[in-house]
Formats: structure tokens, sequence, C-alpha cells
């Protein structure tokens, strides 16, 4: 059984029905007992990133979270999910996330062209940067959804794609078990399917 965590903030329902879509089972859960009982875990979130993590601490959720990482258990964290995964963030001031890679949550306003749209919104291209798991079922040069404002700063071996918008910017990462992805697959079609579907195969 695959647990997402609900803490308040994060797009429940696509996530469902993505699952649902390649067959496997799912339980949208605000307990610590599920996620322990849980083969994988998914972290959702959108919105900004102090609120989130006000939610998820306080929800008494992120404790059982880091002890199931630190377990071995896969967790994928999706768009701000991935996000509070890091360090820490400077989204609107600078709050602790979850630390469970190392870096940074920043504007992409720091390092793209003046004349591109923020957010980033819309489809873009991977290009894959160091293998991961998650994509042994995905094309090269395949088309992603993406709606940031904010991208993941942090070593090269932990990022294993990037998207072009003017600059390079973190599209995934991984750090053993923990898995992020900037984009949403649950929007992204087949080919988020199939990400999706690769996080399932994924061993513990």
């Amino acid at each position: 059984m695959i647990a997402i965590v609900n803490y308040g903030v994060g797009n429940l329902f696509s996530l469902e029905s993505s699952f649902a879509a390649i067959g496997r089972e799912v339980l949208v859960t605000s307990s610590a007992s599920d996620l322990a009982e849980s083969e994988r875990i998914i972290l959702p979130g959108v919105g900004a990133f102090g609120d989130a993590a006000e939610k998820l601490f306080s929800s008494g959720l992120a404790g059982p979270l880091v002890d199931q990482a630190h377990k071995g258990k896969p967790i994928l964290g999706i768009c701000l999910g991935m996000q509070l995964l890091f360090t820490k963030s400077y989204e609107f001031g600078e709050f602790d996330g979850l630390n469970l890679i190392p870096g940074e949550i920043r504007p992409i306003s720091d390092v793209i062209p003046g004349g591109l749209k923020i957010p980033q919104m819309g489809w873009n291209s991977l290009t894959f940067t160091n293998t991961s798991p998650i994509y042994s079922r995905t094309p090269g040069n395949s088309y992603v959804y993406f709606v940031h404002s904010y991208a993941a700063f942090c070593e090269d071996k932990y990022i294993t794609a990037t998207t072009d918008y003017g600059a390079p910017l973190t599209a995934s990462v991984q750090n053993g078990n923990i898995y992020g992805v900037q984009y949403h697959p649950e929007k992204s079609g087949n080919i988020g399917l199939g990400i999706l579907r690769a996080f399932c195969e994924v061993r513990g």
C-alpha cells in the first residue's frame, strides 16, 4: 500500500486518480501508523513553503516521516513536497524543511533571464544528469508539467534531472531512498504515469 500524506496541503484527488490509473492501491492518511505500515510514501504539496512546513510539523507527521525515511522506506516528494525534503527554504522568509536532502530552496529569479515569466508554468523537457530508478520507464527528452517560482539548489550528486528555463533548474533529486520531483507527474500524461509506476517498483 502507498500512503499519501494528508497534512492539509496537496493535490490529493489528482494523485489518487493517477495511481488508480496504474492499478496501485493508495491511502490518503494523516496517521503516523499508516505511514509505518505502508510500503512507500508520497509527500505532495502546493502553495508556499512556510505555510506547508508549519502544517506538516504541527500535524505531528514530520517526525514519523523522517523516521520512515531513515528506515529506508521509499519516499517521493512532489512539487512543494519535494522542496520540503530539503534543509531550508528562502520563500518569503527562512524556514526549515525535513533535511532529508542537503540543500536550499531559492527563487528561480536568481538564475533565469529577466524576460522570462515567473512562475515557470507549463510543459518542459527533462535532461537526465544522474541515473535514477524512477526514470526506468522514461524516454530521453520527455516533457512534464511544471508550476513553480522556486527551485532546489544542491550538490550535483543529488540531482537526477534538470529542465532548461533560460538556465538549468533542478527537476528531480534523489538521496538514497528519498526521491523528489519538482514537476507534477499526476498532470504529465503517460510520461508522468510511467514515473509513478517506476516509483512503485523501487525496492526499499
